[in-house]
């Protein structure tokens, strides 16, 4: 689980004292929604969805639509870093009720965030507001936590901001935790731009890692011995 994940856990949980134990919902809830994040960022739809319902399942317990929406962000929040930019219809069915700080980052998320949104935003991405191109790619380097990052470097693109560094650190960030979905959306936006620039040895690799994740490498390469 990565940090990301806690922090929006812990937001999802914030009703919840500190000093008694969690209640049973609250515990489930995390495990769920941990699971369903590492599960989409795999690969693993199935998985993903099913702990995802879980986790909807145990915190519509409690009647409480606030907490729905900001369970609902984090998932949305994957599918953003994944270049997979849907309306969020879950987070919309509840988001009259969504706290400010949620509605700050659902707007941040679609790239339609406005200077009076960056005080409500996680620190991470409150720096990235109005950031000039070159900047931000710099700020989103220094990101720590890798989907963190990927969210912060997904919503550059939306805004049409990101630039080649950005797309090569995403990449590599994805490559690293072994995140197989943003890996290859990624990996497809750096093929369409070398493309588009005429770069042929670099299009030509990044083709065979698309290949290597879609399971198509030929089998006289895939047993060639290495020296």
């Amino acid at each position: 689980m990565t940090r990301f994940t806690v922090l929006w856990i812990a937001v999802v949980l914030s009703a919840c004292s500190s000093t008694p134990p969690p209640p049973d919902w609250a515990v489930s809830a995390q495990g769920s929604l941990a699971r369903s994040v590492d599960a989409y960022l795999s690969g693993n739809t199935r998985v993903a969805t099913l702990e995802l319902d879980r986790a909807r399942a145990e915190v519509a317990r409690t009647g409480a639509p606030e907490r729905l929406a900001r369970l609902e962000l984090v998932h949305c929040a994957a599918e953003v870093a994944s270049l997979s930019f849907t309306a969020c219809p879950a987070y919309q069915a509840v988001a009259p009720d969504a706290a400010a700080p949620e509605q700050a980052y659902a707007r941040y998320l679609r790239a339609q965030v406005t200077p009076a949104d960056a005080s409500q935003l996680p620190e991470v991405h409150r720096m990235l507001v109005g950031a000039a191109p070159d900047q931000a790619a710099a700020r989103v380097a220094a990101i720590a936590d890798p989907l963190s990052r990927l969210v912060a470097a997904a919503v550059l693109l939306r805004a049409e901001r990101a630039t080649d560094a950005v797309v090569r650190l995403t990449v590599d960030t994805a490559s690293a935790q072994g995140w197989r979905r943003p890996l290859m959306a990624w990996l497809g936006v750096a093929l369409a731009r070398a493309q588009a620039a005429g770069q042929g040895d670099e299009a030509a690799r990044l083709q065979r890692r698309l290949d290597v994740l879609m399971r198509r490498v030929p089998a006289d390469a895939a047993s060639a011995p290495t020296q």
